[in-house]
């Protein structure tokens, strides 16, 4: 199997958008619709196409095997201070996402990282963590960040496996589809290879 991570495309937004919305639980969707309407995944790949905001291609790295998209990491280093001012104004299912974002400011943000189900148990998921971790390191952040539903065990077995560990929580409000209750988890990581790491 030959699996090759590379920087995201233009060309790849419409399959960018397909594994935001499954490593986001179905926010992104649930968004994309709120402003579109029934055209909601044209608009999230319009949106991923852009090159401005969290959701751009230019924030991403695809997994590939052969010429197929296996799967997808999103991440950016987060502003320092990190600005919490628009709260008010954003969906109140996001409001706990951007209240965690904040805790972490500085730190190498993994938004999403999805690797297909078809390709689960063959490293993508892994490698695509791998390549966060190099993308922190050349950003100069001294952390990486991340956001998980606490009931998402086999998501939280990974991270804590690569070293991630807890560091604060906020209760989880559903959205349409929404499969977990519970609390939000902000798990954080210095980034490999620093004193202190």
């Amino acid at each position: 199997m030959d699996l090759k991570i590379r920087a995201a495309e233009i060309g790849d937004a419409r399959r960018l958008a397909e594994l935001m919305d499954f490593a986001g639980e179905g926010i992104p969707m649930y968004l994309w619709r709120e402003s579109a309407g029934p055209e909601g995944d044209q608009f999230g790949a319009r949106a991923v196409s852009g090159t401005e905001g969290g959701f751009s291609y230019v924030n991403a790295h695809v997994a590939e095997i052969g010429d197929e998209v296996v799967g997808m990491l999103l991440g950016y280093r987060l502003p320092d201070p990190h600005d919490v001012e628009p709260l008010s104004e954003a969906p109140a299912v996001v409001r706990p996402l951007l209240e965690l974002e904040a805790l972490a400011p500085g730190s190498w943000y993994v938004n999403a990282v999805a690797a297909d189900p078809a390709w689960r148990g063959c490293g993508v998921g892994s490698a695509l963590m791998q390549r966060a971790e190099e993308a922190a390191a050349g950003s100069g952040a001294d952390s990486l960040s991340l956001i998980v539903a606490e009931e998402n065990r086999g998501a939280r077995r990974l991270y804590e496996r690569l070293g991630y560990a807890d560091l604060a929580r906020r209760p989880l409000l559903p959205w349409p589809g929404c499969r977990h209750s519970g609390d939000w988890v902000l798990m954080t990581k210095p980034v490999p290879g620093l004193p202190g790491a």
